[in-house]
């Protein structure tokens, strides 16, 4: 396997903050490495690797670790989230080297990267070819956010006619090249790591580059919003106001927002999950659609809304959709 760049070996990681010491104070050692573990799809079968960050032999200087940010459909929130870092962000910038990222710069170089941030779906042909050439020329490929991760909210398509829409909007529809469904990354390669949220979360965002770089499994909270509101000491909206509240189902990861400010859970960072799957199992979106029905009186199509939404197309959340949807 070709050999890659390697970070300082004092690189610090805080919770929320990280900082790189001036390598004028360091020695260098030319044989340390640090590895990046990761997936891959070699076509057959997935399997186990390792990306070793090496500074180039002979030299005491270090060849910084090479990341891109593509953008495919979206609505930019979650490049703006990377760019809100502000000071976390410079030091980023001294320990990776952002060799493409549009959105920031117009200096874009080519590949390989040794790692890339996805934002945005698949609604084109073009977006589904892009996709492979990203993959090929990637060694870790992480999506963040609602629209990579689950399709975002355009996936709302995949319900719908998509010509009739193209009809109504555009006076010459037959200009508009666009695929019938909108599809999550995942669905067109193999995906490393997924990042939720509508945006993604700033500091969750570090926590997983800074993981990768100094080769830890990245572990991100994926329990529910509920757990989170007891721990802020919020008043749960569902019982105590009878608020079709997504939390239940939600994974954590926004900081309880919405129900902070007494208003129900959008379900913006997807289904929670647990140790094991199975009914009555997390997430139990059955339960509470019943809840919804039963206990607050919806009808419903408007508990098959509540699940179509931001995330609607994420597996858990579409199967009790459909489920809703013819129901009387």
């Amino acid at each position: 396997m070709k050999r890659r760049p390697s970070l300082d070996p004092e690189f610090q990681v805080s919770r929320f903050k990280l900082s790189i010491p001036k390598t004028s104070n360091l020695k260098h050692d030319t044989s340390s490495r640090w590895p990046i573990r990761f997936t891959r799809d070699d076509g057959r079968a997935h399997r186990e690797g390792s990306v070793m960050l090496d500074r180039q032999k002979g030299s005491s200087e270090q060849r910084r670790p090479r990341v891109a940010v593509f953008k495919f459909t979206s609505c930019d929130g979650c490049q703006l989230s990377i760019l809100n870092l502000e000071e976390d962000l410079l030091a980023l910038g001294e320990a990776l080297d952002i060799a493409y990222f549009p959105e920031a710069s117009s200096t874009m170089n080519a590949g390989p990267y040794d790692i890339a941030l996805v934002e945005g779906s698949i609604t084109t042909a073009e977006d589904a070819h892009r996709i492979l050439a990203v993959r090929q020329q990637t060694e870790v490929l992480i999506t963040i956010g609602a629209c990579a991760t689950a399709g975002g909210i355009q996936a709302l398509r995949n319900w719908s006619d998509i010509e009739a829409f193209k009809r109504a909007v555009y006076p010459s529809p037959e200009y508009i090249q666009s695929l019938s469904a909108s599809t999550p990354i995942s669905e067109h390669i193999h995906v490393d790591f997924e990042l939720w949220g509508c945006p993604i979360d700033k500091y969750q965002l570090l926590r997983v580059i800074t993981d990768f770089v100094v080769g830890v499994q990245p572990r991100l909270p994926v329990d529910s919003v509920c757990l989170e509101c007891k721990r802020r000491g919020h008043v749960c909206v569902l019982v105590a106001k009878g608020i079709p509240c997504l939390g239940p189902v939600t994974r954590t990861g926004c900081g309880a927002i919405c129900p902070g400010m007494g208003r129900d859970c959008y379900g913006c960072f997807g289904p929670s999950e647990g140790e094991r799957k199975g009914p009555g199992l997390p997430p139990n979106t059955a339960s509470l659609a019943r809840h919804f029905h039963e206990g607050l009186h919806l009808i419903p199509v408007e508990v098959m809304r509540r699940f179509r939404g931001i995330n609607g197309s994420a597996s858990p959340f579409r199967t009790e959709s459909e489920a809703w949807e013819n129901k009387g």
